[in-house]
């Protein structure tokens, strides 16, 4: 187990505000059965919990052996919650502590499942719920929040929860779950944090029938009712929670790129499903780099999907290889797309407009397996939503023209993953760089382990955060997250890249989201955009703003 450094605020004692019952049933303050006795004399608590003082070791360890007793991850998860109710500084040591284990647990892909069941499990309320019926009085909502400096918000609407649909009101285990990465990958410290849920009805049948569900039982609002909620929610935000970074997140694609528009260079936020996955895919581009000896820019990348998070990698990856020399015609040109219905080219009458951009010349191709014998792309990555199109046709196709084919499967939760990391070795020949949206566990072929990659977006949008917050960003822009990028793909070693895995091990995650801050930090105060002074080291003032899940000394 890892040890945790006490920092010296945790040494002072302080008093925590509440006594008796009421400080055992605050999750900020509680420490359960670790107050010492000294403790329990002075605050009322004598009597109110088992006589022997336990470690927090100890509670780590009862807490991971209650997990691993339970026969389901939804039941995991339900613990998890549980504890993160009962008390915050236990849940984010435990988290810290067993990182591997509890993060797909308390978030991809296992908060898929959890979101489609949230009315059912359902214990205790978190964040704040906005409907259209607070319309005229969000600022009044936002100022019930008991915590006033708020420093990131995560919102959504519940109409794309991952790869699974419109949840409607179920979605709030996104930006919980989002939140809690936010703490124990970056160090925000969580009363610094507010879920939100914009719920605006709901358009799942199932949902609306379901007696038990909690949100409103309603048709979703659309048009311009629906931009004055989100006109009034977003100037609300401004107004309450000033120093707030508002991450939009699990929004359709006719809402989440328009929003993202509308404000990016209004206020200080951004699209986590187009800006956040594009930059950690970006960094498993770079790590592939390293091992197929090819320039990004020389890459042609084919998208199995064209919505948000497709849009949004093909955008900074033509960046990055604009940075690289080419025009951005030609870095576009290296960027296609099979949708829904076929190759998205410039012969079709029936594409959004967030795809026409990347609708080259090409006579029409109708199917992705198709695509990949005509294209004969370098990398595939999928980002449909749609399980299990990554075919053995596909892959040896892909094997057939590239020694080291990329095979990007980043659909969540699991069971919508294109291919799985098994299929993709196998098929391959052992060849594929293969990274997932979910993570998959290590697989044996030929004699060699191969430790897939997770390209998940908890390598960067943790670090994002912290950077923006240490430095009072006013807004966040895309050359934050291609330098995101650029520092994730530096910090993975060749021993990674050994093991076939293209990210750091989420053990050192921590450490990674504290250099990602540093390299925001730095964008921030280059293009003007910091309101805070510039610390002389970028880096240890991102370690120095990390919360620590430590118990506090109480007097």
């Amino acid at each position: 187990m890892p040890a945790t450094k006490t920092p010296p605020s945790a040494k002072t004692p302080v008093h925590p505000g509440k006594t008796g019952v009421d400080l055992l049933h605050n999750p900020s303050l509680n420490k359960g059965t670790a107050f010492t006795n000294e403790e329990r004399k002075k605050l009322g608590l004598l009597g109110l919990l088992p006589p022997r003082v336990s470690t927090m070791d100890q509670q780590v360890l009862r807490l991971i052996n209650n997990v691993r007793r339970q026969t389901s991850d939804l039941q995991k998860y339900v613990e998890m919650i549980a504890l993160l109710d009962r008390n915050e500084t236990l849940f984010y040591r435990a988290v810290q502590d067993y990182i591997d284990e509890l993060m797909p647990i308390i978030y991809t892909p296992t908060v898929g499942a959890a979101c489609q069941m949230y009315a059912h499990i359902f214990r205790r309320t978190r964040g704040l719920f906005i409907t259209k019926y607070e319309k005229g009085s969000i600022k009044q909502a936002l100022r019930n929040w008991p915590h006033k400096d708020v420093r990131v918000i995560v919102v959504t609407d519940g109409e794309r929860i991952l790869g699974l649909g419109d949840l409607g009101c179920n979605g709030m285990g996104i930006p919980v779950g989002k939140l809690s990465l936010y703490t124990a990958c970056a160090g925000i410290h969580p009363e610094q944090t507010l879920p939100i849920m914009l719920d605006v009805g709901t358009n799942n049948e199932k949902l609306l029938a379901d007696p038990l569900y909690l949100g409103m039982a309603e048709k979703r609002i659309t048009g311009k009712e629906y931009d004055a909620l989100i006109q009034e929610f977003v100037a609300a935000v401004q107004e309450v929670f000033p120093k707030a970074l508002l991450q939009f997140e699990d929004f359709a694609n006719h809402n989440a790129f328009r929003l993202l528009e509308k404000y990016r260079d209004e206020i200080c936020t951004f699209n986590d499903d187009i800006q956040g996955t594009a930059s950690v895919t970006l960094a498993g581009l770079f790590s592939t780099t390293r091992l197929t000896k090819t320039a990004l820019k020389d890459m042609k990348i084919l998208f199995h999907g064209a919505g948000e998070a497709a849009i949004g990698i093909a955008d900074l990856i033509v960046g990055a290889m604009v940075a690289e020399g080419l025009s951005k015609k030609e870095a576009m040109g290296r960027c296609w797309f099979v949708d829904s219905k076929a190759l998205v080219e410039s012969t079709r009458k029936d594409l959004q407009d967030h795809k026409k951009p990347y609708a080259h010349k090409h006579a029409p191709v109708a199917s992705l397996a198709e695509a990949v014998k005509v294209l004969k792309p370098t990398a595939l990555i999928g980002v449909s939503g749609m399980a299990k199109q990554f075919t053995q046709e596909i892959i040896e196709d892909m094997s057939k023209f590239n020694k080291q084919p990329v095979i990007f499967a980043l659909s969540n939760p699991t069971s919508k993953a294109e291919c799985s990391a098994e299929e993709a070795y196998t098929w391959s020949d052992g060849r594929a760089l293969f990274a997932s949206g979910s993570p998959f566990p290590p697989f044996e072929y030929k004699g060699k382990t191969y430790v897939s990659g997770q390209g998940n977006n908890a390598y960067i949008f943790p670090g994002v955060g912290l950077g923006v917050v240490a430095c009072a960003s006013k807004r966040v822009t895309d050359e934050m997250f291609y330098e995101a990028a650029r520092t994730l793909g530096k910090l993975v070693t060749q021993g990674d890249l050994d093991t076939g895995c293209l990210f750091p091990p989420l053990t050192k995650i921590r450490e990674v989201s504290a250099h990602i801050a540093a390299a925001v930090m730095e964008v921030a105060y280059k293009r003007d955009l910091a309101a805070a002074p510039k610390p002389k080291d970028l880096l240890a003032h991102a370690k120095s703003r990390q919360y620590q899940p430590v118990y506090k000394k109480y007097a």
